[in-house]
């Protein structure tokens, strides 16, 4: 006999989750509140992804957790032991077999598909937050579609550094209506939540919010028209153990030689690439 129920809830908690998530879904970008509940690791450290992966999953799910591009950090492992224990379902680190994925800080390089839901940890869903501590007059601010403040950030940044110089979470308009914290992804990974084939789910624990990108919706990253939204140039980077090029990389140092190299930030496309290259 198990000592925990089914993926660690009691039904009424997951219940609870799903019907925020499906409001969620329902109105892509609005952050729902919702009873946040108390996990066995601390606040921060993904709890929000971690209560909507454990709402959501059934006993034939595989399960993939990444943190910042690799499988195999402290916050992706503890993660995983814990639905593993509590769950018994298959785990993976291949993005094309899991049919979960939760991640921190990044959205896998392999395009995702239809059936797979792709949940992400979120430490401040609140993208007006920098500029307004109030969450009634934030609240009211969203109902109005008054952005100006946003707008005025990015305006000033331009100004200091002559470019806007959000290095992640960069604001996003999701469906023409809501601006969204797309979570602190790098804004190379903005344009993969741009008419997603995955739905695309947001959990943050802490600020007791959940929200939503349901495949196919449009997402367009915030930017001027004499100041369009550019990505991290990766152009000139090749991976080192694989060759990938025009992917999210990693600058590393060489020990011995302290000469620059680059390699894969998403640890299972690179070990996939190196795999197929071996079985040709």
């Amino acid at each position: 006999m198990s000592k925990y129920n089914f993926a660690f809830f009691d039904e009424g908690s997951k219940r609870e989750i799903r019907r925020a998530t499906l409001k969620a879904i329902a109105i892509p970008g609005y952050q729902v509140p919702f009873a946040s509940r108390e996990m066995p690791i601390a606040r921060g450290w993904g709890t929000g992804g971690l209560q909507l992966t454990l709402s959501l999953v059934g006993t034939d799910d595989v399960i993939k957790v990444i943190d910042q591009g690799t499988d195999e950090s402290v916050n992706a492992v503890n993660i995983k032991k814990l639905i593993k224990i509590t769950t018994g379902i298959k785990e993976t680190e291949k993005t094309a077999e899991a049919t979960i994925i939760q991640s921190r800080h990044r959205i896998p390089e392999t395009e995702l598909r239809e059936d797979q839901i792709i949940v992400l940890q979120v430490p401040l869903p609140e993208p007006l937050r920098i500029i307004e501590p109030s969450e009634y007059v934030t609240k009211r601010l969203h109902a109005d579609q008054e952005y100006s403040g946003i707008w005025l950030m990015l305006f000033e940044q331009i100004m200091q550094h002559g470019r806007m110089a959000t290095g992640a979470d960069h604001p996003v308009l999701v469906n023409d209506r809501y601006v969204m914290a797309p979570s602190p992804i790098p804004r190379f990974d903005n344009p993969k939540m741009h008419c997603s084939k995955a739905l695309i789910l947001l959990g943050a624990g802490r600020e007791k919010k959940i929200y939503a990108v349901p495949p196919y919706t449009k997402v367009q990253s915030l930017a001027f028209e004499d100041y369009p939204f550019e990505v991290e140039d990766m152009s000139a980077r090749v991976c080192r153990l694989c060759g990938a090029k025009g992917i999210f990389m990693d600058e590393l140092i060489d020990e011995e030689t302290q000469e620059k190299y680059y390699q894969c930030n998403d640890v299972s496309y690179c070990l996939e690439r190196l795999n197929n290259e071996n079985d040709d």
